[in-house]
């Protein structure tokens, strides 16, 4: 009986996972254009960044995303630009998503700006049902697969932001969009996502600097997820970090500036459920690359 529970538990855990709520980071600090278009070409650089996260490793069919994304200011405006890419994997769902960022920058003071950001995507949908364990194999819901099913959408959102703070709220994808709705039935379906975040920099002494961040995901029909992190800089290079996921995990995390462009971090997840028991961890590396400063005078990195 405690097995079946497990396997039943499992199965709804991937179904939910099909609504293709957006994809989970750890390191959401360092990969905002992904949630927020107004963040596009706020660094001053062209940014170049990679991302991979293993979520619950050891579970058949456990969550993988990679993302990719670049992003940066055009010259003499107050525009910025931003490209990325999203794949998620999850049991037998493949999906990929391409976004296009604009952004519009306002300066509200000598050092506060306020920028706008619109977001358009497309998403392609795979999902092969014959990977499922199916025990009603006369379901009519999962005879046919889902290949290459196109939808597009668009999103918004705004970043106040200085070298010391920022605070931003978003939503990425305004369109709820049904997969596989036939009139009578919907195998899942995209949800709207809101998001609001915000951290402060403080100068503990000239070679530490302390950063508290908070990530709030609201999205229709799930609990609200709250991120706490916390991440101290050592002379502005070395990165330590604690996140806390409300009810949902703990979070290590730690980078390294190898050089003034090239940054690396890393994260491991320690799930706080349940599912403890049935997995190893969640992983998550990112590198960051950047080029090609506009801002001709940087006395300290900015954190984030």
């Amino acid at each position: 009986m405690k097995t079946n529970s497990i396997i039943l538990f499992l199965l709804l855990v991937m179904v939910s996972g099909f609504a293709q709520q957006d994809s989970q980071y750890s390191h959401y600090m360092y990969n905002t254009i992904n949630i927020n278009p107004a963040y596009a070409g706020s660094r001053g650089v062209t940014s170049i960044f990679g991302l991979h996260r293993s979520q619950w490793v050891g579970l058949d069919g456990a969550p993988t995303t990679n993302a990719f994304s670049i992003n940066a200011p055009l010259e003499n405006s107050r525009l910025g630009i931003g490209v990325s890419f999203v794949n998620d994997k999850i049991g037998a769902g493949d999906q990929n998503n391409l976004a296009v960022d604009l952004s519009y920058t306002i300066p509200t003071s000598e050092n506060y700006k306020l920028s706008f950001g619109i977001k358009a995507s497309a998403d392609l949908l795979n999902v092969d049902y014959t990977k499922l364990n199916r025990y009603n194999t006369g379901n009519q819901l999962f005879q046919n697969n889902i290949d290459n099913e196109f939808s597009p959408n668009i999103g918004a959102g705004v970043y106040y932001h200085s070298d010391k703070m920022y605070v931003g709220f978003s939503v990425p994808n305004f369109l709820t969009v049904k997969h596989f709705d036939d009139n009578s039935s919907t195998a899942y379906k995209d949800r709207l996502h809101y998001y609001l975040m915000g951290g402060y920099v403080f100068d503990v002494s000239p070679d530490v600097k302390l950063k508290p961040s908070v990530l709030t995901k609201m999205v229709s029909g799930a609990p609200l997820q709250v991120d706490l992190a916390a991440n101290v800089l050592l002379q502005d290079k070395f990165s330590l970090g604690l996140s806390y996921r409300w009810s949902a995990a703990v979070t290590a995390m730690a980078g390294i500036q190898i050089t003034d462009g090239l940054l690396v971090g890393y994260s491991y997840d320690f799930d706080t459920t349940s599912l403890e028991n049935y997995n190893s961890g969640s992983h998550e590396i990112f590198l960051r690359f950047e080029l090609f400063r506009i801002q001709k005078r940087i006395i300290t990195p900015r954190f984030f």
